[in-house]
């Protein structure tokens, strides 16, 4: 349910209506927008039936949200919303461009792809501590010491740090080192999860699952949205379908339709949505083409010896050669980094 305020609506009524809502067991979530402002009502929608908010001073009217994500849609939320993870914002002109190695594997390498991808453009340094393996066998990353890595690279080139959360244990610790969290998709229904990070402060790059639907994404959002913490980045990594000619099936008409459906901004990352360095130049352009409102890109200095996803990393002089191509997509589309 989604109740619409009069324009000269006064804070003193919004808190009343906001009590109202309490007062029934229901949550209120406040969106003050250009034109107007709104409360959307996290509950048992059946409670608000029988209580006449319309007859409530500053209530223009009352609606239904007939999706079943309420916080995540446009109904709640017209005009396209903007997260800012430090000073970078993700959504509106500018995109952002997430850059690093999939996995920390030292100080060093960090460090030097962290200053070559700064050198290139990049505004956020991403890099993976804790890694989720197909197989137990393989680098699960350097735990707190490569959270401490990323610190400090960040800290050094001036970039906020993203990466990724694999279970509730793990928040307090992410939260104390990294500006974002990322939540991969083999995460992307772990709820639980979701709902814990919602009640953090912190923004959270939601990746979407190896064989969600776009309203399965969108539903994962709202657990974190319903729980206060509005500053949720949707992000594209590719679907599993029956081709195989790539490591997973790139899905950029996702980025549009999402656009429509939410007012979350969308990120893509075509690394893993290809699993190929070859595609990610071509996949850049054409996401951002798309509409979309930044890149997840990984980058190091030596593929060949990564210990994780060396197949999709690029190497920096490739990484700088589509920076310069991204940034001539960007203009030609009103957008810039």
């Amino acid at each position: 349910m989604i109740i619409i305020l009069k324009p000269d609506i006064t804070e003193e009524q919004i808190q009343h209506i906001e009590e109202r809502i309490k007062k029934l067991g229901l949550k209120p979530v406040l969106s003050k927008g250009i034109e107007r402002s709104l409360i959307g009502v996290i509950g048992e929608e059946d409670k608000l039936r029988i209580t006449p908010l319309e007859a409530i001073e500053g209530v223009e009217k009352v609606m239904a949200v007939l999706k079943p994500y309420k916080l995540a849609s446009r109904d709640f939320k017209k005009e396209s919303s903007v997260v800012k993870i430090k000073d970078v914002q993700v959504g509106g002109k500018s995109l952002a461009v997430m850059a690093g190695p999939c996995s920390v594997e030292s100080i060093e390498l960090l460090s030097e792809v962290g200053h070559l991808v700064k050198e290139a453009g990049a505004n956020i340094l991403r890099g993976g501590a804790f890694k989720p393996r197909t197989s137990p066998y393989s680098f699960q990353g350097l735990g707190e010491e490569g959270l401490k890595y990323l610190q400090e690279v960040g800290a050094k080139e001036g970039l906020p740090v993203v990466t990724e959360v694999m279970n509730i244990r793990q928040i307090p610790i992410v939260d104390k080192y990294a500006d974002a969290f990322q939540v991969g998709a083999r995460n992307m229904q772990n709820f639980d999860l979701l709902k814990e990070l919602g009640k953090t402060k912190k923004p959270v790059v939601l990746k979407r699952g190896m064989s969600a639907t776009i309203k399965d994404l969108l539903m994962s959002a709202e657990y974190i949205l319903s729980e206060g913490n509005m500053s949720v980045i949707l992000c594209e990594r590719g679907i599993r379908t029956f081709e195989d000619a790539t490591r997973n099936t790139l899905d950029l008409s996702a980025v549009a339709v999402i656009k429509q459906l939410s007012h979350l901004p969308v990120i893509v990352d075509p690394s893993h949505g290809t699993g190929k360095w070859s595609l990610v130049g071509p996949m850049s352009l054409a996401a951002i083409a798309a509409g979309c409102d930044g890149l997840m890109i990984e980058v190091h200095t030596n593929p060949e010896e990564a210990l994780s996803d060396g197949s999709q990393s690029l190497k920096p002089e490739k990484f700088e050669e589509l920076m310069k191509m991204i940034k001539k997509v960007a203009e030609s589309v009103g957008r810039s980094i």
